[in-house]
């Protein structure tokens, strides 16, 4: 490193500063977002008839009026299925689109209309299911289209936004988002429902979503330096002290990620389709990938890393390996207590992103203490935390559901 012939910029105060506001309100996108991602999976459970018929002749008043407030459908398991992953096909389609476009179009642009159009489809969303599956499906689709290039095109963003030795916090401050709107959906959807009925959850994230697009039009520009709002002290400190990098390689990452988890999907279920592995060896083999590849990959960025290429190649994969953890720890509550999965998934979504601005914090602190050897010390962390939590689901991982839940989940089939 040639840190000693290069003059450093002062820094300007993070605390109040707009570039951390500007993540924030990402932060918050991020949350809508992912909250229209969700809702519709929770409320399929209210907006299916899986009981009986519609009406019955002694249908009371009460449940007449209820099922005005929450309409029922009567779709099968198969129909079912196919609108839960028809929005991921909608963002299959713009992973590679969008990181080249991101790179030639405005990203204010891009993300203003993609949330605007999520959030304007949630919307939209009751009216689509009382046309039918036909048009529930479309809207999902296109739902998953915009949603896509949100979540894609924002990390183009930090280019010109985060100075170098400050792109995790801000990175992990706006991503977090994703976790926190899981979260709040699990925590509230189920009241909402209860008592306002099933389409309320779509017009109320739905219309947070279109208020957010707008605060985002009037707040966020491409570039710092054309921004009317943003100090003099601020804009020089982020335009001395940044490198411009290649948008596509940035998305690359959450590219292979996506596609690991696909892959897990499919080959968990091919295992126990045809009896190969039991379920808690899948589970055990999926954390061992998930956890074991990205160690593995994280020390040969520090070793191996003679070129661009092959740091560009190890860093990819290390960021992309802890996706087969979705065949593994990150679905094992279902198996350990169906019953309670929903609060389980809420729960450790929290621990997660309590993890997340704990290790962010922790990186800048090694960063400022130590910079000449900073990374490997965080990646040699990495690695160790990895080991360790494989080590703990190795021994008490399960996947037989416990007997804590067995009591609800015979009262849930009551």
């Amino acid at each position: 490193m040639q840190m000693d012939n290069q003059i450093t910029p002062k820094k300007v105060r993070s605390f109040c500063s707009f570039r951390y506001g500007l993540s924030l309100l990402l932060h918050l996108c991020n949350v809508a977002l992912m909250a229209q991602n969700m809702c519709l999976n929770l409320t399929m459970v209210i907006m299916v008839n899986s009981t009986g018929p519609h009406s019955l002749p002694n249908t009371s008043t009460e449940e007449h009026l209820d099922n005005i407030k929450n309409p029922v459908y009567n779709w099968s398991p198969k129909i079912q299925g196919i609108i839960f992953s028809s929005i991921f096909y909608g963002v299959l389609i713009t992973q590679i689109p969008v990181g080249y476009l991101s790179e030639k179009y405005s990203i204010k642009k891009m993300i203003g209309f993609s949330l605007f159009l999520s959030s304007l489809l949630s919307l939209l969303m009751p009216m689509a299911a009382e046309g039918g599956a036909a048009f529930l499906l479309a809207c999902r689709v296109a739902q998953g289209v915009a949603q896509g290039s949100a979540l894609i095109s924002q990390h183009m963003i930090w280019v010109k936004w985060a100075p170098p030795l400050e792109r995790g916090r801000l990175t992990t401050l706006s991503l977090s988002g994703n976790l926190l709107g899981s979260f709040i959906v699990l925590l509230v959807t189920g009241f909402i429902c209860q008592s306002l009925g099933w389409p309320m959850v779509f017009y109320i994230f739905g219309a947070c979503g279109c208020a957010l697009s707008l605060l985002w039009f009037v707040l966020f520009y491409d570039d710092p330096k054309d921004h009317p709002c943003i100090s003099i002290s601020e804009k020089e400190y982020i335009l001395s002290c940044l490198n411009q990098q290649n948008g596509l390689l940035s998305a690359l990452p959450y590219l292979f990620a996506w596609s690991f988890g696909i892959l897990v999907g499919h080959l968990t279920d091919f295992f126990l389709s045809r009896n190969i592995l039991r379920l808690i060896t899948i589970r055990k083999l999926f954390n061992t990938l998930g956890l074991l590849l990205p160690a593995f990959f994280s020390l040969c960025l520090l070793y191996l890393s003679s070129s661009i290429y092959s740091m560009t190649i190890f860093l990819i994969l290390a960021s992309s390996t802890g996706s087969f953890c979705m065949g593994g720890v990150l679905i094992n509550g279902l198996d350990i207590a169906p019953s309670f999965y929903g609060f389980l998934k809420g729960v450790t979504a929290v621990i997660g992103m309590i993890g997340r601005l704990i290790s962010s914090t922790l990186c800048g602190v090694i960063l400022n203490q130590d910079p000449e050897s900073a990374w490997f010390k965080i990646f040699i962390l990495m690695a160790v935390i990895d080991v360790l939590c494989l080590l703990f689901c190795l021994v008490f991982g399960k996947a037989d559901i416990q007997d804590w839940a067995k009591g609800n989940q015979e009262h849930t089939r009551l």
